[in-house]
């Protein structure tokens, strides 16, 4: 029964593959492999070229680096250290989760769960989604004109009123912690809330019909079945937020304030890594050029090590919930 089917096919043609396809075949994949190499290269050949710059502050400084907030680039008083920008990077990007998180969850469950007709829900994910296309400068103006005088009240009430906390024990100066952290969170929401929403549309319609069926409300399907069957997904984007909050550059050079100092207070002004690159860079000479890239690679560990801990967390979620 099998050799006159195969004979068959191949007096027809059909099944048959030529030489050419069989070419075609092999070439493309030494083309995504060519590709694949490529991409491992590229991060390889910056990673050597940072180190390669960074390394006389390296042997200069060592770990003093990183436990040292002074920075005085003046020749013949050189002496460098990241504590300030590093605390500065860390506090905005965890700022700008502690807004963004619940936003962009929240948002991606009305926008996935039918809670409002079609016809309204389409423009609003294109309005998300264009969030991620406004240029970063555009935010920084953004907060300069709008965001900080609307904050500045707020700021001084929050100065006045809860002094003794902490994170408002100084007042307002305009620029800092506060503005920067907000814009951050504008800024990366739509990641949070583009990823959140794929993995909920993701899910198959079965398990929300067979919750649905056993009785349980709409609000307990979603917090019982639906995000933990998704939160794979779902940490996933908000650690790449993370890697993006960490490294953006423009928007929180522009509100920040720049001040290398570590203040609790979330009113006082502020560095992080990228704003300290983008500001000094471009006039740095001798020792200065070899600390800026040792505060770049320090960023890039950072954000490593934020790429590897949702690799991780992803990973055993997944295999919590399968």
């Amino acid at each position: 029964m099998i050799a006159p089917i195969t004979s068959k096919f191949k007096q027809t043609g059909v099944g048959v593959r030529s030489g050419l396809e069989k070419t075609f075949d092999t070439g493309f994949i030494w083309l995504t492999l060519a590709f694949a190499v490529s991409i491992g290269l590229i991060l390889l050949s910056i990673t050597v070229v940072i180190i390669v710059q960074a390394w006389p502050a390296i042997r200069a400084y060592g770990l003093d680096f990183i436990t040292n907030s002074a920075w005085n680039p003046v020749i013949g008083k050189e002496k460098f250290g990241a504590l300030s920008v590093i605390y500065g990077t860390l506090v905005s990007s965890f700022i700008s989760l502690f807004i963004a998180v619940p936003l962009g969850i929240g948002t991606a469950l009305f926008l996935s769960e039918n809670f409002i007709p079609l016809k309204f829900r389409t423009p609003l994910v294109l309005m998300v989604e264009l969030l991620a296309a406004i240029p970063s400068v555009v935010y920084g103006l953004w907060g300069i004109f709008v965001l900080i005088p609307i904050i500045n009240p707020v700021s001084s009430w929050l100065y006045h009123n809860l002094g003794w906390i902490p994170f408002f024990a100084t007042p307002s100066a305009g620029p800092g912690m506060l503005p920067a952290g907000i814009v951050l969170s504008i800024m990366i929401l739509p990641i949070i809330t583009t990823i959140s929403r794929d993995s909920l549309a993701s899910l198959p319609p079965e398990l929300r019909q067979a919750s649905l069926g056993l009785g349980a409300t709409r609000w307990e399907t979603i917090f019982r079945v639906l995000i933990p069957s998704a939160i794979s997904g779902i940490v996933g984007g908000i650690m790449l937020a993370l890697g993006r909050a960490m490294g953006e550059t423009m928007a929180v050079t522009m509100i920040i304030g720049n001040a290398n100092k570590i203040s609790i207070s979330l009113l006082d002004p502020a560095n992080t890594i990228s704003s300290l690159l983008a500001n000094q860079f471009a006039e740095a000479s001798g020792m200065q050029v070899s600390a800026l890239m040792y505060a770049a690679l320090i960023l890039m560990i950072l954000t490593l090590i934020v790429n590897v801990a949702a690799d991780c967390i992803v990973t055993q979620v997944r295999a919590k919930y399968r």
